[in-house]
């Protein structure tokens, strides 16, 4: 009976393990995606502010 819950909480303990290890995997790849459209974002607003600073000074 010892040996079954030993056995058990291991196997519980393994699946958290693996469940946490995704988790945190995928807040990795969101938190990188988020970054990249951020900068899209700025680059884009500063592209727009040099462009128009251009056309003003023609």
């Amino acid at each position: 009976l010892v040996m079954s819950h030993a056995g058990e909480q291991t196997a519980r303990r393994t699946a958290m393990k693996s469940a946490t290890d995704n988790a945190q995997e995928m807040i990795t790849h969101l938190t990188r995606t988020l970054n990249r459209a951020r900068q899209a974002q700025i680059t884009q607003e500063i592209a727009e502010i040099v462009g128009g600073a251009a056309a003003l000074q023609k």
